[in-house]
């Protein structure tokens, strides 16, 4: 898969191996593009038994691949020498199995598993290579039917893998999900037990057939001693219906690390004639059967609760008009959905159809906040925009019959499982009941901050919640005893958005990230609370989804054999505005890109890839592009140049909160660009003689903040005058003036740099304010009722209509505006789909 050098990083004083790809996939502009984002894709799997890539570039034509340096063999060398024992090969597979797992859980299949694409170190540890790349590499087939077959993506009909070790369904051309990687697995595990490869013909037509058509031969037959109980495993994995084989890589590992714990190697006992008790026989036969049973019985137990509970069968599309709302509920028969950005409720039928609004509902700005148990009614928040309260209502479904119950204008609320009491929260962390009819509210527990989507388990005795978006909390019934839900499990991912089961064994909720704008959309994970004989609930949750697919509040059906939710996928078209036709058309190709910024001479862009956070360095036009950070180090602001061009500086998260890094445009590992123990950084931009850099220490809304000025020649650290409760600092291209935001957003400070003084500018609500290249207006969009870019006048004056924007619009912040260097704007057009799916679960 092209040729592989050894080489140094300067910067972090490492080895690395550079890999060098065929010159095919860099002239081909279409698999080039796939390559990166598999490329990216295997950049996130951070696991010990994953080769570790660090970066993808292209230089002079020729794309490469940065990864780290692994000093050993390949597993087909080491099975040069014949089959393995049997000790070792189980280690070797539980390593790959949990390798496999790792990637599974991002949604990511290899597709091309064999001994010479997994590497064992020099301390035995087993690498997997090659993860999510294999499948753009086309090679011509060998005769023996051992090299990679042709392949232009995963569409099913096309046909990919390397033949001796392609499931049925690769060799079918089918879609193929993370059991194809477990039957591959297979046949590695029976070469390196036997020294044999499981289908092995003269041709790899013939040894495609014999994949579909024969089973290999028992791994006894080969004259290898193996345990019965490792066979077994083997020849599940080597099912050719994918149903039969291991569920998923985690269940695999699980069988081999019991093989591994219990011994698997054979042994022959020597029996010794057992000792008799005269009248003691049948006390000791009966007491002998009592302990096989129970042990039988925990085992069958024990081994039922180490199989997934539960997991997804089949996703059906219920809706196709790829706006849909939010499922918040269901009577059994419809769906209830909601709006985020718009105050209306609609309701679709369980099976699918048309998404129509709810007629019988009459109240103002109506929105949804939960559905009754019994189906006939709906909790309701009526925003008025003339007061900063919103009344709570109870509304009949049917006719449309409304009740009065709070006007504190609740966060979230839901029914108790009797339909008896409603729980809603405050803005001021008050976690508050009432009863259903408006009568004796009461405060039940102060849960200390902003709290969303409450749940009420099915046997009334919890109320569960997330707070502020990020966790998942719990407290009783009564009030009592709030404390975090899974504080240890997964502490660094968001958590929250929950919903029990009607039977209240499983709960299910939503892992992040979240996005910046909060909106719940994340992978589906389910816990398993049964209690049985033997059983205690899991300690940790099953994932359910997986893939680029994001997914809002999970809601189960009432017989809890399926889930309801609205699934989503971003992106969007980078768009610049015309200046003869006054409209926006796609820029660099209509990339789904945002935080925009050029290089001073205008030759190079750096941007950030949405909705997966990477930053990009390319050319004016976009060619020779260079990725610049990884997933995890996500930028938040638009990078800015220096301007000699050398180095760019990004606001990214860190678990100590906002930083400022820096890293060169031509690649390398970025840098914090303060020392770790200094305070949050936000917003950096860089004065235009290139001396000094000005950041924010808050974020919107923090009256904490300062804008504060670092001197590079000295490293010293200087607060602006004046600048208290003022954020986002920009430097005028000239250098005369900085301007900034008040701490809502309402105004555009501008900072005189020669007479120390600041002005406002009042624009209303607005976000992104730009210089224009001439240092003499200000651009800024307006992203209320009636959304639209407009220009002001540095020194003061009437803000002047540029265009208003008529088409939705996203971004890495929710939203994004730039401006090129012409004072072109620049958007991202919202091409996102959103519709609802059911998910059908099977139990175990």
């Amino acid at each position: 898969m092209g040729e592989v050098y050894r080489a140094r990083d300067s910067v972090l004083k490492r080895e690395v191996a550079i890999k060098v790809l065929p010159s095919f996939v860099s002239r081909d502009p279409d698999r080039l593009s796939r390559f990166e984002k598999e490329a990216q894709a295997a950049a996130a799997l951070d696991h010990p038994n994953i080769l570790a890539v660090h970066q993808f570039g292209v230089f002079d034509g020729a794309a490469y691949l940065v990864s780290e340096l692994l000093v050993g063999k390949s597993l087909r060398h080491a099975l040069q020498r014949g089959p393995l024992p049997v000790r070792k090969a189980i280690d070797y597979g539980i390593q790959i199995a949990h390798g496999l797992a790792a990637a599974h859980d991002h949604g990511i299949i290899h597709r091309d598993l064999k001994p010479e694409n997994l590497f064992i170190t020099k301390d035995g540890r087993i690498k997997i290579l090659d993860f999510g790349l294999a499948k753009l590499i086309q090679l011509q087939t060998d005769s023996d039917g051992n090299a990679p077959t042709l392949t232009l993506g995963t569409d099913p009909g096309m046909v990919m893998g390397t033949a001796g070790y392609m499931s049925p369904e690769q060799v079918r051309g089918q879609s193929v999900d993370h059991r194809t990687d477990i039957f591959a697995f297979g046949a590695t595990l029976y070469e390196m037990l036997s020294g044999r490869r499981a289908f092995q013909r003269s041709t790899s037509a013939e040894t495609m057939t014999a994949i579909l058509n024969d089973d290999p031969p028992s791994i006894s037959q080969t004259g290898a001693n193996i345990p019965s109980a490792l066979q077994r495993v083997v020849n599940r994995c080597l099912e050719k219906d994918p149903e039969h084989r291991f569920h998923s890589a985690s269940d695999l590992a699980f069988a081999l690390d019991a093989l591994s714990d219990s011994g698997a190697s054979p042994a022959v006992a020597t029996k010794t004639p057992p000792r008799r008790w005269p009248g003691r026989t049948l006390v000791w036969s009966t007491a002998l059967i009592a302990v096989i049973c129970l042990a039988a019985a925990a085992w069958f137990e024990i081994a039922r609760n180490a199989a997934v509970p539960l997991r997804i069968l089949e996703y059906t599309q219920l809706t196709h008009n790829g706006h849909a709302g939010y499922v918040l509920g269901t009577d059994g028969s419809r769906l209830y959905l909601i709006h985020f950005n718009a105050p209306s409720i609609e309701e679709v039928a369980v099976s699918g159809g048309e998404i129509e609004p709810i007629p019988s509902i009459k109240l103002p700005n109506a929105r949804l906040m939960g559905v009754s148990p019994d189906g006939s009614t709906l909790l309701v928040l009526s925003v008025r925009s003339e007061t900063p309260s919103a009344p709570l209502y109870t509304v009949q479904i049917v006719g449309g019959a409304h009740r009065y119950l709070a006007d504190i204008t609740p966060y979230s609320g839901t029914w108790s499982p009797d339909g008896k009491l409603v729980a809603y929260t405050t803005p001021n962390g008050d976690l508050n009941v009432v009863n259903s009819d408006g009568s004796g509210a009461h405060k039940l527990a102060s849960v200390g901050d902003e709290a969303y989507v409450l749940s009420w388990s099915p046997d009334g005795r919890t109320i569960r919640f997330s707070k502020n978006l990020e966790s998942l909390w719990e407290v009783t019934s009564s009030g009592s005893n709030l404390h975090q839900f899974l504080p240890g499990w997964h502490p660094s991912e968001e958590k929250c958005c929950g919903r029990w089961s009607a039977s209240g064994e499983f709960f299910a909720f939503l892992v992040g990230p979240l996005g910046p704008t909060k909106v719940p959309q994340a992978q589906i994970y389910a816990l398993d609370e049964r209690r049985a004989l033997f059983r205690h609930p899991a300690k940790d949750p099953i994932r359910l989804t997986s893939g680029p697919m994001e997914w809002s509040l999970p809601i189960f059906s009432n017989d809890g054999k399926r889930i309801f939710a609205t699934g989503s996928t971003r992106r969007g078209e980078l768009v610049r505005l015309d200046a003869q036709s006054k409209q926006f058309q796609p820029f660099l190709g209509g990339i789904s890109a945002d935080l925009i910024s050029f290089s001073k001479d205008s030759h190079f862009v750096a941007y950030v890839t949405y909705p997966d956070g990477i930053l990009w360095r390319a050319n004016w036009d976009g060619s020779d592009r260079v990725q610049l950070t990884s997933p995890s180090l996500s930028p938040q602001s638009s990078p800015a140049w220096s301007p000699d061009g050398t180095q760019l500086v990004f606001e990214a998260p860190s678990p100590q909160g906002p930083h400022v890094w820096i890293v060169s445009p031509m690649g390398g590992s970025p840098q914090r660009l303060l020392p770790e123990d200094s305070g949050p950084e936000t917003q950096p931009s860089w004065s235009p003689d290139g001396r000094k850099i000005t950041f924010s220490t808050g974020n919107i809304g923090s009256r904490e903040s300062q804008i504060r000025i670092l001197d590079l020649a000295n490293r010293q650290i200087s607060t602006l005058p004046g600048s208290d409760g003022k954020f986002v600092p920009r430097w005028s291209p000239d250098g005369q003036f900085i301007n900034a935001a008040s701490i809502d957003g309402s105004t555009i400070y501008v900072f005189d740099t020669k007479t120390q003084h600041w002005s406002a500018l009042n624009t209303g609500p607005h976000a992104f304010a730009l210089w224009s290249s001439d240092s003499r207006s200000i651009y800024f969009l307006r992203w209320t009722a009636d959304p639209a870019i407009l220009r002001i006048p540095a020194t003061g004056g009437e803000a002047k209509l540029v265009v208003s924007l008529k088409f939705p619009y996203a971004g890495t912040l929710g939203l994004w505006f730039g401006l090129d260097p012409t004072n072109a704007p620049l958007m991202l057009r919202d091409a996102s789909t959103t519709d609802v799916y059911a998910m059908t679960l099977e139990e175990k």
